[in-house]
């Protein structure tokens, strides 16, 4: 198996861990590992042209694909074609509660199927050669957090499953909206940290509820890596201190502007090749949160970013809204 360090990586999420997203989590951090977001067997297999689902550039990597999908066969394409397209990893979605993922038995849903979830772990590894890894809460409705949830893991690791990612959150697939999953039910991380300690031969990742990377730091006491998700995407300068804090190297950029400066060549070249610029900007929306200047910037790219034509001048406007750290002139 390819080894990955999956100390620290940002969760796929659907319409925000997009290539232009991850493309700007590099120009903060070269060491965090960097998911998709959940793209379906059906979307790469029947999809046209296949580069819009699997699109990415060199930037990225590490990179992993998160696959949406139960049956063995088509996941077991999907995994090689990720394979053949340069992803490091492939990770099959065990968590999302949407209800159209559900009706085609994707997601969390298969909490509730552990030896489909096996079957297709097992087709999916002798497909590639890459890590196949499977993300997971801790349970669904009314299924027992202790029990259940290590009959599925010891099923699912017994097909060779070796890497779980698991949101310390049930999911119910009945009564509650898919935002709702992301914050009503508690967060027990407690089990998750049972699960690490039942099954030291594992690598065990938590998710769910973290902000900060203090508290990361206490969590990588009990598991073997920590994702994090909307806090990564709404305040993505949270990624500017992974590198140092959690890698021990030297962060990429030395500040906000140096960040927003350094993506300017990606925006540039996406732009040439047809790509719109709001596309790319709305990713950069919470970059100056709390800084003089901030809500400028987040004002100038939201009129301006979507209209027909908009280019760099439109970008390079909006950071000159925000006073750089020697220049407090511009402050308010």
């Amino acid at each position: 198996m390819t080894d990955l360090d999956r100390t620290f990586s940002v969760a796929p999420m659907m319409d925000w861990t997009t290539r232009d997203y991850r493309a700007f989590a590099r120009t903060l951090t070269r060491r965090t590992l960097l998911y998709t977001e959940m793209v379906t067997t059906g979307a790469i297999l029947r999809g046209s042209p296949r580069e819009r689902f699997l699109g990415y550039d060199d930037v990225e990597h590490p990179l992993a694909l998160q696959l949406g999908g139960s049956d063995a066969g088509a996941l077991a394409e999907c995994a090689a074609i990720a394979e053949a397209w340069g992803y490091d990893e492939v990770n099959l979605n065990v968590g999302c509660p949407s209800d159209r993922v559900q009706n085609n038995l994707i997601g969390a849903c298969l909490m509730a199927h552990p030896e489909k979830v096996a079957a297709a772990v097992a087709a999916m590894r002798e497909a590639v050669s890459i890590p196949v890894t499977v993300k997971c809460r801790i349970g669904i409705d009314d299924q027992d957090e202790d029990a259940d949830l290590a009959h599925f893991i010891e099923r699912v690791a017994d097909a060779g499953c070796e890497v779980f990612t698991v949101h310390a959150r049930k999911a119910w697939l009945e009564g509650l909206s898919p935002k709702e999953n992301r914050d009503v039910p508690p967060l027990n991380y407690g089990r998750v940290h049972r699960l690490k300690q039942q099954r030291p031969d594992l690598h065990i990742g938590i998710n769910g509820g973290i902000k900060t990377l203090d508290e990361c730091q206490a969590q990588l006491e009990h598991v073997d890596s920590v994702m994090v998700g909307r806090e990564a995407y709404q305040n993505p300068w949270l990624l500017a201190d992974v590198d140092r804090r959690l890698y021990g190297e030297d962060a990429p950029a030395a500040d906000r502007h140096a960040a927003a400066e350094a993506f300017r060549p990606y925006i540039a070249r996406r732009l040439e090749q047809g790509a719109k610029l709001n596309h790319m900007t709305r990713h950069l929306l919470g970059l100056f949160q709390g800084c003089p200047g901030g809500r400028k910037f987040r004002r100038h790219l939201s009129e301006h970013a979507h209209r027909e034509g908009a280019g760099m001048a439109v970008f390079d406007d909006a950071l000159g809204l925000v006073p750089r750290p020697q220049d407090t002139s511009l402050a308010g």
